[in-house]
């Protein structure tokens, strides 16, 4: 492969698995839009935490409440110990211990 004396200078795109080398000349801005990709809720959203029973032993992280909702759920395996959800009744952050 020949190298332009010239174009050995600069940004370049380099293959990690053939010899291909392609030499950046100019710069491109496209400004693209990010969209936030739909998750759905695993947990079953509001209306699961709606069931769920409330308990004044946690307090929210953020507004500091003592009142969430809460249930707990096995997410790993058997022998560990369940993990915790809750969801302040005032600000609605969820949380999980």
């Amino acid at each position: 492969m020949t190298v332009d004396p010239d174009q050995t200078s600069g940004l370049r795109f380099i293959c990690p698995t053939c010899t291909f080398v392609h030499v950046v000349t100019e710069k491109i801005v496209e400004e693209v839009p990010l969209v936030k990709k739909k998750v759905d809720d695993v947990l079953g959203g509001d209306e699961a935490m709606a069931q769920a029973a409330t308990t004044n032993l946690a307090q929210c992280p953020r507004c500091g409440h003592n009142e969430a909702y809460h249930f707990e759920m096995q997410t790993r395996s058997a022998d560990e110990p369940a993990t915790h959800f809750y969801k302040c009744v005032k600000c609605k952050l969820n949380w999980r211990e």
